[in-house]
């Protein structure tokens, strides 16, 4: 059986897809894989995923944001972390010490322009041929979700919040 390491995007305006791409970490996990996550917009506060995490040696995680790119004015400083951030997932895909790497909300970071396409997807392409990468966020680009192996859209019907004014739960959406 052939094996290759696949391009996964999750993308969309509903909810589930860090959820998803967590559930693959897990899973790699169980196989004794090693995965790492970076989130590109996370990490102002702290997520149940945080904690649950420390947890198991198999999964690193990173946050490496600020918070909620889209209310901010001025996009610097999240042009300034995306490129870190980005420094260190190249340096991930290359160093070959990983099975799995997440890169967390990097479809929003590419939809602000904050990261070229181009350069990120030449960066995947050129990856180990073992290696799996995981995309997340919503408006995912077109290049991405072409050149990706798997893609898929997570649709919003309903959300408690929108439908009943239900702010965030801790342990379902943080």
């Amino acid at each position: 059986m052939k094996t290759k390491g696949l391009l996964i995007v999750f993308t969309g305006n509903g909810k589930g897809k860090t959820t998803a791409a967590l559930g693959m970490a897990l899973r790699a996990a169980g196989h004794g894989m090693k995965t790492l996550i970076l989130q590109f917009i996370k990490g102002k506060w702290r997520y149940g995923e945080l904690e649950s995490l420390k947890r198991l040696e198999e999964i690193a995680i990173l946050p490496l944001g600020t918070g909620f790119t889209w209310k901010k004015e001025n996009l610097e400083e999240d042009q300034k972390l995306a490129a870190e951030g980005w420094a260190k997932g190249r340096e991930a895909i290359g160093s070959g010490l990983y099975d799995l790497i997440i890169f967390d909300e990097l479809n929003v970071v590419l939809d602000y322009g904050l990261l070229s396409v181009q350069e990120v997807l030449a960066a995947i392409q050129n990856r180990p041929p073992h290696l799996h990468v995981v995309l997340t966020g919503r408006n995912a680009p077109d290049a991405i979700m072409e050149a990706a192996d798997l893609v898929t859209e997570m649709r919003a019907i309903k959300h408690p919040y929108r439908e009943k004014g239900i702010r965030a739960q801790k342990g379902v959406e943080f």
